[in-house]
């Protein structure tokens, strides 16, 4: 016979717990199972009964959720609802699932943004910019660079030229986060509604796309956009970042940034524009080719139309009082085109000169040059460069017009070079775009007897030697040379050998004699063989050192022989200029410049400039320039009343393949040579054939006075 026991509800359970008499707290209990527990495992019970609580809270909270997570389950079709009502999500279906999507949308913002960094490296177009040249009397000559835009700081661009496009763009600019939801919902809906993403982008946004990414119309892009507006609007301040768009928002006619356009469409820097000048900027932002004026008639009415909204608007937000903004009746109409200061033919050659020198002397890279954004003043003269290109381009079309052949081949350099080094004038070619190089710079044909000078300057500085063991004798204006033609040069040994076995004697142009001839009438008349023989005298180490502190380089001297002193060495234009401009200066010496100073975004640039330097003693000097004022009424006594300081002399070489002049006046030296070689064959210089005229009719002399206003 079995006792039957009624069987326990499943979740009912039962449980017996004994314990001994005589055991302790500390000495052991019983384990749920009977058995005998010892105290070391009290903690390990302890936390299995904290685990245990946690367990049943949590479930008595979820039993008191559960029913209505039940309820938010959908059910289809929805008991106690009739027709379509059976179908749709209860007022708590929905409520959860727009927390959810917001939560959840939270969280996706705040990883975005967390996740989002600050590019470090800016769009090309953002951080380029061209580089302004200014002649010297700070117009502007030319520009370069792929893209028009100058950075201009804050403090220089006027407060109504700022609000005039806050009030366009982002009238709250100041006060928002950076972004507008609005905005960013506009853009959504336009992008899925009508492909693209117009409209609602605020300052902060429209200067992360400038200078951060691409121009994609895309929900990505806006969205990073975004993220991007609101990190930079906490890092940067305001008045930063609206400079920043400032100056890389695009205006249209090639510009960016307010600078630039100032100048495209009024021809004058942003700190000169009135409000109403702003205004029409303003309206370009909204879209150049449709606010443009100058491009159709359709485009001035919107522009006229946008221009009033701006400036009333300015009102609105009290930026402009009512009194300011009736003066404002009349479209500031703009330039009908921007004005080009682009180079052209003859302004390529100063651009190079220019940049070359300003590289050097700011010790800027390739790479940080062409970065632009330089102000760079020259001290290119206008009105001289004029006159010289205007005398070289007619001699031009004399040569042409005599002798079409002989002038095709013909090559004139010309540089004017002031007493304190500043270059003013050059020529460098017909077209540097047809000719890569600059004929004013080039080291192409010997200097002649135009090298002269120099000879004469190292002997009266240093004396001659007549013996190999004597010291310097003393040479003066009057000491006396042979002066005739075919004159054997002489060593303190004999006469000198080539290294042919030829005796080397000088030769006088027109191989005439002149006798005993003073050194100082021996310049003046430019005759050779006392030259050649006072150069050995001198030493040939010391005439190259005398040319070249006062301005010669010497990598244009060749072999050091006797036709040195002849002018062997083949120095350019401005390089003759510089050195005559030296005896000029009380012998004095500035290496040549062509640029005064530099700027950057209107911060100055440092620079180094050359400092001057004893090269011949100021008595030497005023010997030379005295020889060289009487060369010049010698050989053209018309004018000698009338420029009785004007100093200068011919130079010509033995072979005939290069014809100089070389002169100064008003503490101004420029030197000119005209030359020919076809450049289609080789580099090597070819004669004349009369191209540069003769001793009586120079052409370099006529370019030079030409030059000068002398003529």
């Amino acid at each position: 016979m079995r006792l039957k026991v009624p069987a326990l509800p499943p979740d009912e359970t039962v449980q017996l717990r004994t314990v001994e008499a005589g055991l302790s707290r500390n000495s052991g209990d019983l384990s749920d199972k009977g058995r005998f527990r010892p105290p070391g495992r009290r903690r390990k019970a302890a936390r299995f009964a904290a685990l245990s609580r946690l367990r049943a809270a949590t479930g008595q909270w979820a039993a008191r959720v559960a029913p209505h997570v039940r309820r938010l389950r959908p059910r289809y079709p929805r008991p106690g609802r009739t027709g379509w009502r059976r179908w749709m999500p209860s007022w708590r279906q929905w409520l959860g699932g727009v927390l959810t999507f917001l939560g959840l949308t939270t969280v996706a913002l705040g990883v975005a943004y967390a996740a989002t960094d600050i590019p470090e490296n800016l769009n090309s177009y953002a951080t380029q910019q061209d580089n302004v040249y200014f002649w010297s009397d700070g117009t502007p000559m030319a520009r370069t660079g792929w893209v028009r835009r100058q950075d201009m700081p804050l403090k220089d661009i006027p407060e109504d030229v700022r609000w005039a496009v806050l009030a366009a763009e982002n009238a709250s600019f100041y006060s928002d986060p950076g972004i507008s939801l609005s905005g960013l919902g506009r853009a959504v809906w336009r992008t899925f509604g009508e492909g693209d993403t117009q409209g609602g982008s605020t300052i902060t946004q429209q200067y992360v796309k400038n200078v951060y990414l691409n121009q994609d119309r895309s929900v990505g892009r806006k969205f990073t956009e975004a993220m991007l507006a609101l990190k930079l609007d906490n890092r940067m301040s305001k008045d930063d970042i609206l400079e920043g768009y400032l100056n890389t928002s695009w205006f249209g006619r090639g510009t960016y940034g307010m600078q630039r356009a100032a100048q495209a469409y009024y021809g004058k820097d942003v700190g000169e524009l009135d409000a109403g000048e702003a205004a029409v900027l303003a309206s370009l932002l909204k879209g150049a080719a449709l606010y443009d004026p100058a491009l159709s008639k359709a485009n001035h009415t919107r522009a006229v139309e946008r221009w009033s909204w701006i400036l009333d608007r300015m009102v609105d937000i009290g930026r402009l009082s009512p009194a300011e903004r009736a003066k404002y009746k009349t479209f500031p109409e703009p330039l009908k085109q921007a004005r080009g200061y682009d180079t052209g033919k003859q302004s390529d050659y100063l651009v190079e000169l220019a940049a070359q020198y300003a590289k050097k002397a700011a010790h800027l890279t390739d790479q940080q040059f062409d970065l632009g954004g330089y102000q760079i003043y020259t001290t290119f003269d206008r009105k001289r460069e004029t006159a010289l290109t205007d005398a070289v381009t007619e001699a031009r079309a004399k040569a042409r017009k005599k002798d079409a052949a002989t002038a095709k081949a013909a090559h004139y350099g010309a540089a004017s070079v002031a007493a304190d080094g500043r270059i003013l004038a050059v020529y460098g070619g017909p077209d540097h775009r047809e000719q890569g190089y600059n004929e004013s710079n080039a080291t192409t044909v010997p200097a002649g007897s135009a090298f002269l000078p120099f000879v004469y300057a190292s002997a009266l500085h240093h004396g001659v030697h007549r013996t190999r063991d004597d010291g310097p004798t003393e040479v003066t204006p009057e000491t006396l040379y042979d002066g005739d033609d075919g004159v054997p040069v002489m060593t303190p040994e004999g006469p000198y050998w080539d290294r042919s076995g030829k005796r080397v004697a000088a030769r006088n142009d027109g191989r005439k004699d002149y006798g005993r001839i003073s050194l100082h009438q021996a310049l003046a008349l430019s005759v050779n063989t006392p030259f050649m023989q006072l150069g050995m005298d001198t030493g040939l180490d010391k005439v190259r050192r005398t040319a070249e502190a006062a301005g010669l380089l010497s990598s244009s001297f060749g072999p050091q022989v006797p036709a040195l002193s002849l002018g062997s060495a083949t120095p350019s234009a401005i390089r003759m200029a510089s050195g005559y401009a030296t005896f000029a200066a009380a012998g004095t010496h500035v290496e040549p410049y062509s640029v005064a100073r530099i700027t950057r975004n209107g911060s100055k640039v440092k620079l180094a400039k050359p400092v001057s330097r004893r090269a011949v003693p100021a008595k030497v000097a005023e010997q030379v320039q005295s020889a060289l004022r009487s060369a010049h009424r010698l050989a053209h006594p018309a004018g000698a009343a009338a420029t009785s300081r004007v100093a200068g002399k011919t130079g010509t070489t033995q072979d005939d393949t290069a014809a100089w002049y070389v002169g100064t006046a008003s503490a101004v030296s420029t030197a000119v040579v005209a030359y020919r070689i076809d450049l289609t064959k080789s580099l090597e210089p070819l004669p004349l054939k009369g191209i540069a005229g003769t001793p009586a009719d120079s052409v370099p002399y006529d370019i030079w006075s030409g030059a000068l206003g002398l003529d």
